[in-house]
């Protein structure tokens, strides 16, 4: 099964100074039926169960970091959207041909895991990225990522074990999971890389590279933005993010809905862990000294779903509506303590598990 995501991207002028707002509608045509799981990871065990596949040869490069993940397919050890406690957040947009789980060469989910556990800095991420899907990456999976941190906006896509990375200009951006996002701008990748195209017989090495077309990938197009767009003024917010998302999403295919809000302060990551963004809340979660987030976004041994997931499905019709202003109060109680606060001390350790006890009384 494919990883795929439909990614916003707002950057300033259009945001707050100095701040990146990166919001993700994972999808799937099986959306009400596979696990909306969210998970977090101390370092001692960022890694575990990974032996094969580029984990040891990670373990071997530097500090692990902490991570907390998606997991929108049950049974995989990676994730599709991520983010870690050096404010480096990594999504899968569009993945193909994905090896099975249990192969030894790495699946996009993986990619995502591994690289979480090290990389300090985007542009970090992003090489790290390019050695595992040459060192450990399918012959045959196509794959193509988002990374932000507090600075930058890279675009990734692989194929063939080879890749090619584009850093994302100030503005916004939305991008379809329609296939590979890089195409002729191409500001990193593979020494040589037109070289090891014309090798393969992927490129005649006429014309500009467009690394998209060399695996006859549908290009990802630079869709239309949904809903109120970004104005160029600063305004744009947590909460606009959420709205887009909202309003992007398609009750058929949206799996759970991410937002991540990245700055120089305390970076901060929501998600739904239920599907469909415009029939769930947003929950936060921050790297406080010691995060819990709630055994409910955990997939129980023997089963598909989630609790959080289940009782979802079974709330009344009046529930959202009534947990939305649950939301709204977060967002603003959360934003009064970051104002005042520069570090993220243990009084926020609880904060996704204290919003999700409090969404699920509203489903009992």
């Amino acid at each position: 099964m494919s990883a795929t995501g439909d990614c916003f991207i707002v950057q300033s002028p259009n945001t707050a100074e100095n701040t990146i707002i990166f919001g993700r509608n994972a999808l799937d045509a099986d959306a009400l039926t596979e696990a909306q799981e969210v998970q977090y990871y101390n370092a001692n065990v960022a890694l575990e169960g990974k032996p094969d596949g580029g984990a040891d040869v990670v373990k071997a490069n530097g500090e692990i970091l902490r991570m907390i993940l998606q997991k929108t397919q049950t049974g995989i050890w990676g994730g599709d959207v991520g983010a870690n406690d050096h404010n480096v957040c990594i999504a899968v947009s569009w993945s193909a041909e994905e090896p099975a789980n249990d192969s030894d060469t790495l699946r996009s989910t993986d990619i995502v895991r591994l690289t979480l556990a090290i990389a300090k800095t985007a542009v970090d991420a992003v090489e790290r990225i390019g050695n595992l899907v040459a060192n450990h990456g399918s012959d045959n999976a196509k794959f193509s990522f988002v990374v932000c941190d507090t600075k930058e906006v890279w675009l990734v896509s692989s194929g063939a074990k080879l890749w090619a990375a584009h850093q994302v200009a100030d503005g916004f951006l939305r991008l379809t999971n329609k296939g590979l996002s890089v195409k002729t701008a191409i500001d990193k990748s593979t020494d040589d890389l037109g070289d090891a195209l014309k090798t393969l017989g992927l490129w005649d090495g006429e014309g500009d590279l467009n690394f998209a077309s060399c695996f006859d990938a549908a290009e990802t197009a630079e869709a239309e933005w949904s809903g109120e767009a970004p104005n160029g003024d600063g305004s744009y917010t947590l909460t606009s993010m959420f709205d887009t998302l909202r309003s992007a999403a398609d009750s058929a295919t949206s799996r759970s809905a991410s937002v991540s809000v990245l700055t120089n302060g305390i970076s901060c990551h929501w998600f739904t862990a239920t599907p469909n963004a415009s029939e769930s809340v947003f929950k936060p979660f921050v790297f406080a000294p010691n995060p819990k987030i709630s055994p409910l976004t955990k997939v129980p041994p023997d089963n598909t779903h989630t609790l959080l997931h289940k009782l979802h499905a079974q709330r009344k019709p009046n529930a959202v509506e009534d947990l939305k202003a649950l939301e709204a109060a977060c967002v603003e109680e959360l934003n009064a303590y970051l104002a005042e606060h520069p570090n993220a001390d243990e009084e926020l350790d609880e904060l996704m598990k204290d919003c999700v006890e409090a969404e699920v009384k509203f489903y009992r």
